[in-house]
């Protein structure tokens, strides 16, 4: 009882897998008539296995004549299995070495592989034991592994001897193809209901032993991860530049830091672009289109204002532009234009305007920003003029001085280049300084347009207005300031004028000249008589006016009788005024100047 209970636990656990090949895809490499069905490939999973002939549709077959014989299934992912069973083709007949597709079946290889190649995968079976006489029809080989193909391969090549009861010529003729194993990858057990270790991708469908570690896991049974620097399956993967240095992520490769300068992206492996550089990429290129993608540093040129390894410095020294090779105008002060484009921030210095304060002024301004118009008064042309002072060039017409000719001659100058002195004007004012001319007119004594002659012979004072006094000792000759007697007076007269009457009593000279004291006196007596009478007249006459006036309004009958009464009295008044004026008007050829 107790060995029919361990033979049907044997049997359950060797029929408790399931037939993952069955209806994958399936591969050969020369089917026989291509394109007709009854030799497909996929007649060997189909899960058909009533009639092993060549016609039945439930096989696949190969071509004649041919040294190497390829079949293989797809599992459509890695699955872990423990063994492989072969329906062979028998034509529906005895097996034995009498079967003509005996000798085709031996000198298989049977290969499990992650891919289509079977240099990369696992040998379950080499067959270099069986003969015509020992293979069976139906080959179970156990192979407790993981794979993605099953391959069956065969050859008879040129050259090579082959054991007797070989076929000539290479052939797959496989009715079915069975995989046993679990469905799902990651499980094992009789009923792949027992999970994988964690860190196992596969493993053994029997003991659970890890067979291949999951991305990032490495050792006998996967328990260790991937060395510094390393990730990924079979930790074969190298890790990018994470930030600092730090690991990158053992099964994925990412960088949960970020990434350290120069790269970019989840691992971390992409180069910076060329306009990019600094951790992750995070930095554009300053003020330059490429940059080293570590330093930062621009590869020339740098845009136009900029200099340095970084582009990060302004132009200066008076220079502006691309390389900033190019000069600064004349700014305000001769300060540093803007690095870029060079226009001044304040304006510009003397001399020079536009935007990059290179253009000299135009003609006739000049100053800061040429905001100056050049001084009228220049000499040759008024519109010609130094643009950084204003100096005029050909000088300053008369009556102006200065860089500028902006100011009038200084005192006492006037004329060409304000060489000229100024007359004797009224009360030493300043002339005209262009024409020398006397505003206010002349100072005493002085007298002409300039007031630079001295007054004619006889005449002195104001405007050269007063005579001289004709009691001088040279008649009318006196200084033509003052009107002082140049010589000393006549005889009979004094003072600086000569105009004060000598005592009458004193002797005028040491002779005792009578004749001469007599006639003196006798002049003097009659002008004080005269200036009396002319005093009297007027107040009569001023008395009289006044009394007509106030009775004109009331007595206008009387009125031409009293008009000529102040006629008959205003000619009276005539009458002793030409006396008086004879009396004044003694010439130097008077009888009282033949006298002497």
């Amino acid at each position: 009882m107790l060995r029919m209970s361990l033979i049907l636990l044997v049997l359950q656990r060797c029929t408790a897998y399931e037939n993952i090949a069955l209806q994958k895809p399936a591969w050969q490499q020369h089917q026989y008539i291509p394109g007709d069905d009854r030799f497909d490939a996929s007649n060997a999973v189909d899960g058909l296995k009533t009639d092993f002939g060549p016609g039945g549709g439930q096989c696949s077959q190969s071509d004649n004549h041919k040294q190497t014989a390829t079949w293989r299934v797809d599992l459509e992912g890695i699955r872990s299995f423990r063994r492989i069973t072969i329906y062979y083709r028998t034509d529906n007949a005895a097996w034995g070495p009498q079967n003509q597709y005996s000798g085709r079946f031996v000198g298989f290889s049977l290969y499990v592989s992650n891919t289509s190649d079977i240099s990369h995968g696992h040998l379950c079976v080499p067959d270099t034991n069986y003969t015509r006489d020992t293979i069976p029809a139906v080959l179970n080989v156990t192979c407790p592994v993981h794979g993605q193909y099953v391959i069956y391969y065969n050859e008879r090549l040129q050259g090579k001897i082959y054991p007797p009861g070989y076929s000539g010529e290479a052939f797959n003729e496989l009715c079915e193809v069975e995989v046993y194993g679990c469905p799902v990858p990651g499980y094992y057990g009789p009923d792949c209901s027992i999970p994988c270790p964690n860190t196992c991708r596969y493993c053994h469908i029997e003991t659970g032993v890890c067979q291949g570690c999951k991305p990032g896991y490495q050792g006998h049974q996967c328990e260790l991860s991937c060395s510094h620097q390393y990730y990924g399956e079979l930790c074969k993967e190298t890790c990018g530049n994470c930030s600092d240095g730090v690991a990158c992520n053992n099964v994925n490769g990412t960088c949960t830091n970020g990434c350290d300068v120069g790269v970019y992206g989840d691992k971390c492996k992409m180069p910076c672009p060329s306009s990019r550089h600094g951790k992750n990429c995070s930095r554009t290129c300053t003020n330059c289109d490429t940059c080293d993608r570590f330093t930062g540093h621009c590869t020339p040129p740098c845009y136009s204002g900029w200099k340095g390894t970084h582009c990060t410095e302004k132009c200066d020294g008076l220079k502006y532009g691309t390389g900033c090779n190019k000069d600064c105008g004349a700014c305000l002060d001769y300060t540093q234009c803007h690095h870029i484009n060079g226009t001044c921030f304040d304006g510009c210095d003397s001399g020079y305007e536009g935007e990059l304060c290179k253009t000299y002024c135009s003609r006739g301004i000049f100053g800061k920003n040429c905001d100056q118009i050049c001084s009228e008064n220049c000499h040759e042309d008024p519109t010609i003029c130094n643009g950084t002072t204003g100096e005029c060039k050909g000088g300053c017409r008369p009556g102006w001085e200065g860089l500028q000719c902006n100011m009038e001659c200084s005192m006492k100058t006037f004329g060409e280049n304000c060489s000229q002195p100024c007359g004797n004007c009224k009360d030493l004012e300043k002339c005209h300084h262009v024409n020398g001319t006397c505003i206010e007119g002349c100072d005493r004594g002085f007298r002409g347009l300039l007031c630079n002659e001295v007054c004619d012979f006889g005449y002195f004072g104001a405007n050269c207005e007063e005579e001289c006094s004709v009691f001088c000792q040279k008649s009318r000759d006196c200084h033509h300031v003052t009107g002082y007697c140049s010589t000393g007076c006549k005889t009979g007269w004094r003072g600086n004028n000569c105009f004060e009457v000598d005592n009458p009593l004193q002797q005028t000279n040491a002779e005792g000249n009578w004749e001469t004291k007599f006639y003196g006196v006798l002049g003097a007596f009659c002008a004080t008589l005269v200036l009396i009478g002319v005093y009297v007249v007027y107040n009569i006459m001023k008395r009289n006016r006044t009394k007509l006036d106030k009775s004109q309004k009331y007595r206008s009958s009387n009125t031409t009788k009293s008009t000529k009464e102040t006629e008959s009295r205003m000619d009276d008044v005539e009458k002793i005024n030409s006396g008086y004026q004879e009396l004044g008007g003694l010439s130097p050829s008077s009888t009282y100047d033949s006298i002497h």
